[in-house]
């Protein structure tokens, strides 16, 4: 009986067979019937070479096995590819869209996403950050504002493209793709106002996308000559059941809303939940609505009302952006506007 065979019988392990070397990109190539730089632009610069071209490169790759040595491309062509992107949660999937969308926009390119999430936490944040920074990303995509004097000044000295999304700020780090936040919440707010609700309260979380959200609410209440919002802010993540419990914390809380705006569609939904568990009516009882149109808000009964924000579209433009800094090339406009729509629905 073989060696092997006998380490198997007697419940030991297999030894690896020590002189087997990894392929190589020659191998790849040879395999390919390709010429090695034919391979390695195909690896590093996969859209500079022809789909049937990037096909065969792959299907040698899996047939071999071979593992491309990414820290020697990196040192040699002072690229790392990798994208750091830096999210507050990936807990539920407000911002699910937006890195779909920078990962489809980077992906022909050549280049991978490092996530990281920060809790909403800004000590949280800078070491995130911190650490992305230590592994050479070529670029880094930040959702929501960098307001942190630090931590700009962090990523001022990386000397890498930046691209702050989900928002908008007269002072951008770099490059910026996103919507107006406070102009998302007043729009609500006015539209809340013109379908007869009067006493509209707002439900959000700490960070200040949901500030702003509630700051233009505000506004709209002001501009409507109606008594400023209650409120109920929470110190949660973000979820069904925070969403829950803050509206029913309203509505014990004496004087309850006839509308409620909450700072996203996670919230708006714990709200239907604990409409549906107190057998409140929406909207005859009181309405609800909810930002991000994420894909629950129209599934739901009743269908929520909300603002749609162009998620994806957040993501493939930052995408293009960062790439076009990356490669040297002018960008016309270095803030991009997307803007926001309101989505009327059953729920208000």
């Amino acid at each position: 009986m073989a060696d092997r065979d006998r380490d198997i019988e007697s419940g030991g392990t297999a030894p690896l067979a020590a002189d087997r070397k990894p392929p190589r990109l020659a191998d790849v190539a040879a395999h390919a019937g390709l010429t090695s730089m034919t391979v390695s632009r195909a690896l590093r610069q996969p859209d500079k070479v022809s789909p049937a071209t990037r096909e065969r490169v792959m299907q040698a790759i899996t047939e071999l096995g071979y593992i491309p040595d990414l820290a020697a491309s990196s040192l040699a062509s002072r690229r790392s590819r990798i994208i750091a992107v830096v999210v507050p949660t990936i807990a539920n999937s407000v911002f699910a869209d937006t890195v779909q969308g920078l990962s489809d926009g980077v992906a022909a390119a050549g280049y991978q996403l490092l996530l990281g999430q920060t809790g909403y936490s800004e000590t949280a944040e800078h070491a995130l950050v911190a650490a992305l920074i230590g592994r050479r990303p070529d670029a880094v995509a930040h959702i929501g504002i960098v307001r942190d004097p630090a931590l700009r000044e962090l990523l001022r000295r990386a000397a890498v493209p930046v691209v702050e999304t989900w928002d908008l700020t007269a002072e951008p780090l770099d490059l910026l793709v996103g919507f107006s936040n406070e102009a998302a919440g007043r729009a609500m707010g006015e539209y809340l106002i013109g379908r007869g609700y009067r006493r509209i309260a707002f439900v959000g979380g700490r960070d200040d996308r949901a500030a702003a959200r509630r700051s233009g609410l505000r506004a709209a209440l002001d501009a409507a000559g109606l008594d400023a919002s209650r409120e109920a802010i929470t110190d949660e993540p973000l979820s069904y059941g925070a969403g829950r419990r803050a509206l029913a914390a309203l509505l014990d809380g004496g004087g309850p809303p006839d509308a409620v705006f909450f700072a996203t569609d996670v919230l708006a939904v714990g709200g239907l939940m604990e409409c549906r568990r107190r057998k409140l009516s929406v909207p005859g009882r009181i309405a609800i609505a909810g930002l991000g149109d994420l894909e629950i808000a129209a599934e739901l009964t009743p269908a929520l009302t909300t603002v749609r924000v162009p998620s994806y579209e957040i993501g493939r433009r930052a995408a293009d952006m960062l790439l076009s800094r990356i490669e040297g090339e002018p960008i016309a406009s270095p803030v991009v506007d997307l803007g926001f729509e309101i989505v009327q629905r059953e729920s208000a």
